[in-house]
């Protein structure tokens, strides 16, 4: 769908925010989703990368993703 190489996420419980970029490095999007419209993005989403902060969600975010066939980092 993009052409994505990683995907940076800010966890929250409601909102967020999301960053793409390319491996040159160049923005590809910036979106600010809500957890319904979240996981139904990363599912249509090309595999890729995933970026996220260090938090006690982290961990399950990283199983559901690799689910997804996205490598999280």
């Amino acid at each position: 769908m993009f052409e994505a190489t990683i995907i940076g996420i800010d966890l929250a419980k409601r909102v967020f925010q999301l960053h793409a970029a390319r491996n040159d490095g160049s923005v590809v999007f910036r979106k600010k989703l809500s957890r319904t419209q979240f996981v139904a993005f990363v599912a249509q989403h090309s595999r890729c990368v995933i970026a996220m902060e260090a938090c006690a969600t982290a961990h399950g975010w990283g199983r559901e993703f690799e689910k997804l066939g996205m490598k999280p980092a």
